[in-house]
């Protein structure tokens, strides 16, 4: 049985804020290899929001027990995906999926009610 693999998603304030994730979401991982920042950047995107944060690639932002960006990196082409397992104030927790996971059962619902509090 493959270990799971847990990854950290930074940057939330420059976008939507960690209100939007409630854990069970289901996201996507796109690579960004034009990074100016980062060449081993990772963009997370919550559909159909879009992108609300980055997986964590410093040893300031990684917490332990999760992988750095540059360490999922070599796992996948140019996407892959997450779940959502814990929000915290300003940083959540992600489980990492090489493929898609399963639907979350009320995601569409939820994402509405949370979008248009935040409108």
């Amino acid at each position: 049985m493959e270990e799971k693999r847990y990854f950290a998603i930074v940057c939330l304030n420059s976008y939507f804020g960690a209100k939007i994730l409630k854990p069970g979401m289901n996201l996507v991982l796109k690579k960004e290899p034009e990074n100016e920042f980062d060449a081993e950047a990772i963009g997370v995107y919550l559909e159909p929001v879009g992108k609300v944060g980055y997986v964590a690639n410093s040893i300031h932002t990684v917490p332990r027990g999760c992988c750095s960006a540059g360490r999922l990196y070599d796992h996948f082409n140019e996407q892959a995906y997450g779940v959502v397992r814990f929000v915290l104030e300003n940083t959540a927790i992600a489980e990492f999926w090489e493929e898609k996971p399963p639907k979350s059962y009320g995601q569409e619902q939820e994402l509405l009610i949370i979008v248009k509090s935040n409108i």
